[in-house]
């Protein structure tokens, strides 16, 4: 299920400021990036960039993007922010997330023609500077069916229709911790 991003202020703000992120996002070299832990989700090409996973500021890779972190600490609960890449001919399988208390955003940044999200029964394009929010405790999936790779800015944050109680429930999964636990203990 999509939100209407106007409901929340934060995403006209990263829209605005697109170019900035997209340009440290193109300062980074493909060492700096990660492939997704759960690989069951996908056979090849789901690499990520975090700066916060699961309310862990993950510094050295903070100092690399300053305005695209100075941009996402501004928004109200965020969670986890990270750049999510797509290889060509990526497929990442139909899942659900974890927790009812966080939403998700994704800010296209790098989208080749050919690159869609479904959640639930509606399926969309990214749009490079703009923004999907929606909530990825509905079956989703994602598909690249260009030929180079799609990048976006994905951002989890607190969901404002859910109590403060749930929200502090909500748990990094095991496969992701360890990721985790490596990244905020080495260097870039």
């Amino acid at each position: 299920m999509f939100f209407d991003k106007s409901e929340f202020e934060f995403a006209e703000h990263l829209e605005s400021n697109w170019l900035l992120i997209r340009q440290e996002l193109e300062q980074l070299q493909q060492r700096h990036f990660v492939s997704w832990p759960e690989k069951f989700l996908y056979e090849k090409g789901w690499d990520v960039f975090g700066l916060y996973a699961f309310g862990r500021k993950l510094e050295d890779n903070c100092r690399l993007c300053p305005e695209t972190t100075r941009l996402v600490e501004m928004i109200p609960g965020m969670t986890t922010t990270g750049f999510s890449s797509l290889k060509p001919g990526t497929h990442i399988k139909p899942h659900v997330g974890y927790s009812k208390a966080v939403l998700r955003c994704h800010l296209g940044l790098i989208v080749p023609e050919g690159c869609t999200l479904r959640v639930g029964n509606q399926t969309r394009n990214w749009q490079e500077g703009k923004c999907f929010i929606f909530d990825d405790t509905v079956e989703h999936e994602a598909w690249n069916r260009a030929d180079k790779t799609r990048i976006v800015l994905l951002i989890d944050f607190n969901n404002p229709s859910v109590t403060l109680n749930y929200q502090s429930q909500a748990t990094c999964p095991g496969e992701i911790a360890k990721v985790i636990q490596n990244l905020t203990h080495s260097s870039v």
